[in-house]
């Protein structure tokens, strides 16, 4: 359970998570980087859900706890809306990847379905359902905190109901999602082949071997499968050591802060930490209108500043 893990990524990540996530929310929500809104608004979504992240996991929690123990955060009613707002938001961030790529898979696999369900008014309605759903599936955690203080309560520790919880939370983030994200890239690989197969026997005879559809229809696909491999490769830590060490090692001591198992668990959290920041380095690697903005932003910046330094 993420709430209870305890070490923080380093203040320059937490700054550099911040601030690309901020910069991906304004420069996509703008709509200028060439992308459908249907797409611009599942990541728009996403980079939310990773702020949202930023801020409560990594400020309000961990941060906190370590650095600052602002007393208000740790009295039992917030410590216990903060674990469900962590666990929330990191869910939401995880399936609304999987949305996502579930998006690219119905535009690709299903062309009598995707002028229906690709579209804005359904990205809406899926974002806020699968927010509302994570929000929900939270809520059970918030029993989950000692009466007075704000670590684990101790049938959190033995009871079978909480120790099911646990094997729940584990299965639906992120070894369901990871799992989801697979069979759809596959799904939509396949397609994506066998369409191309096509496309290049039908244009065999023509003049012009240029195919501008299978062009845009790589770039997009380059979106999505860099999207996916980061997810899946950077989660992939946190869901080894999910699986392998259960319940009732959450309750640390000293002896477990010198064990390589530990170690490398918190180098698996860091890492989904990290996830909520790579993103944005992607769509600047593979999005030109993308960098385009972003040099436009900085670029303004510069000419503020240096209006300001007159």
């Amino acid at each position: 359970m993420v709430g209870f893990q305890g070490l923080q990524p380093p203040q320059g990540q937490l700054y550099e998570n911040f601030g690309v996530n901020l910069t991906t929310i304004v420069i996509l929500s703008r709509g200028k980087c060439g992308l459908s809104k249907c797409i611009t608004l599942y990541l728009v979504a996403m980079a939310v859900a990773d702020l949202m992240v930023v801020v409560v996991v990594i400020i309000l929690e961990r941060i906190n706890y370590i650095y600052l123990f602002a007393n208000f955060l740790l009295v039992t009613p917030t410590c216990s809306l903060l674990l469900v707002l962590s666990l929330g938001t990191w869910d939401c961030s995880v399936w609304l990847t999987v949305s996502f790529t579930f998006d690219r898979c119905v535009a690709i696999c299903c062309q009598k379905v995707r002028y229906r369900y690709c579209t804005e008014r359904t990205a809406s309605v899926v974002i806020a359902t699968v927010s509302a759903a994570c929000c929900l599936k939270a809520v059970p955690s918030y029993f989950a905190v000692d009466r007075w203080r704000c670590v684990p309560a101790a049938e959190y520790v033995t009871s079978p109901l909480w120790k099911a919880y646990q094997v729940f939370e584990n299965i639906t983030a992120p070894v369901l999602p990871i799992c989801l994200i697979l069979l759809f890239n596959v799904l939509t690989v396949n397609r994506i082949i066998a369409t191309n197969r096509v496309r290049r026997i039908l244009r065999k005879s023509s003049e012009n071997r240029d195919d501008p559809e299978v062009a845009n229809r790589r770039k997009s696909m380059i979106l999505l499968f860099a999207l996916s491999a980061n997810f899946i490769l950077i989660w992939i830590p946190h869901l080894v050591f999910s699986v392998n060490w259960q319940v009732e090692n959450y309750f640390y001591t000293d002896r477990y802060f010198s064990k390589p198992t530990y170690i490398l668990q918190e180098c698996g959290y860091m890492l989904s930490s990290l996830s909520t920041c790579t993103n944005t380095f992607i769509y600047g690697l593979t999005q030109r209108k993308f960098k385009e903005e972003l040099k436009i932003g900085v670029m303004y910046l510069f000419v503020a500043m240096g209006q300001i330094c007159k």
